[in-house]
């Protein structure tokens, strides 16, 4: 059945929301971006909104047919809430475990799509790591890995908030799902160091919270082991480690976020590392395949896009487009590993994918 999106509501344009606008625009949808103070001189329309009145979400999104928020998590239960009752279809970017998990409790009778994670991670790694598992007979281990970072780091952290300080510090405090020796556990972030190569870049990986999204559930009882880890240069976690738990910012979360952007403010070149891999059995052997890649800076309807904003805001874009086409459900929540990768990078969005990366080919 053909599901119709023809008119979304973006909330928040920031930057990822604002390409993820443009983006919606350029592949041939009706776009209205709203925010508390919206950019002049727009290719699509927008309007003056303010997130924390329910009544105005609910006039704005009067005759349209889908919402998307790239606002910060703490606001997108509200918003899905809405987008139920006036059976809109409703897309978000969050990584916050108990937000998607609060969605998933009431998508039972949804008579629209709850598309939540549909960023990077999570969200595309889910989707390219549900693609390799989908070849084995029997799987030993999926190991999920992204990092968004700078090309040229600086200093001991080697880091770059280009991305929201206020996601990043969840991601380092809150504790991380995963599948150990094939039961579900929660461990400790910043975790389980490792080290990692990646064209001829050395970096290091440890536990962080919610880049998994929905897939413990999923794979619970079908792989040995399941984990995910944000990529960092060496030395990070160390770092991370004494600011967050010898300091005690852990308990002051707000304040830590304002002296980490101030210290390490945002960069244009940086790039997004993906490394994703599944071991277990094929044809009876056992074997290991991966999705390496980094991804970079591009240029968009003739403005250059950093590499987190684009993949992230494509990524979104992308799942719009299938459902919109039919090809995903059209109700009930939507798991990001049941999307066909293959699909997923057909679309004009996910085409930005083999456009903006460096590695061994898509």
């Amino acid at each position: 059945m053909q599901t119709k999106i023809s008119s979304i509501l973006v909330l928040g344009l920031g930057k990822v929301g604002h390409l993820v606008a443009e983006l919606l625009h350029l592949s041939g949808f009706q776009v209205t971006g709203a925010d508390v103070a919206p950019p002049a001189g727009r290719p699509f329309a927008t309007i003056t909104l303010d997130v924390e009145d329910q009544a105005a979400i609910i006039q704005a999104l009067q005759g349209l047919d889908a919402v998307i928020s790239c606002l910060p998590y703490r606001f997108n239960l509200a918003v899905a809430t809405i987008a139920r009752q006036r059976q809109v279809h409703y897309f978000d970017l969050t990584e916050d475990v108990p937000t998607t998990k609060a969605i998933i409790a009431m998508s039972d009778e949804a008579q629209t799509i709850l598309a939540p994670q549909c960023g990077l991670a999570p969200g595309f790694i889910a989707i390219v790591g549900a693609s390799l598992a989908a070849g084995f007979e029997g799987i030993r281990s999926i190991r999920l890995r992204v990092g968004a970072l700078p090309q040229h780091p600086t200093g001991l952290l080697g880091y770059a908030f280009n991305w929201s300080p206020e996601g990043v510090v969840n991601e380092y405090l809150n504790d991380c799902e995963v599948i150990e020796d094939g039961k579900h556990k929660w461990v400790s972030p910043m975790e389980w160091l490792e080290q990692i190569v990646i064209n001829g870049v050395q970096l290091e990986a440890f536990t962080t919270s919610g880049g998994l999204g929905t897939m413990c559930a999923t794979y619970l009882g079908r792989v040995e082991n399941l984990d995910y880890k944000s990529i960092r240069y060496p030395g990070h976690a160390k770092q991370m480690n004494f600011f967050f738990h010898e300091l005690l910012m852990r308990e002051q979360r707000e304040l830590a976020g304002k002296i980490l952007t101030n210290a390490k403010p945002a960069v244009n070149d940086d790039v997004v590392f993906v490394h994703a891999s599944v071991e277990g059995l094929k044809r009876g052997r056992l074997f290991r395949d991966e999705f390496v890649r980094g991804y970079y800076p591009q240029v968009i309807n003739g403005r250059t896009h950093r590499a987190i904003a684009w993949t992230t805001a494509a990524s979104v874009c992308s799942v719009v487009e299938l459902v919109a086409a039919g090809k995903l459900p059209s109700r009930g929540f939507l798991r990001q590993e049941t999307i066909p990768l293959e699909e997923f990078l057909r679309t004009a969005n996910g085409r930005l994918y083999g456009e903006g990366q460096s590695g061994r080919p898509a």
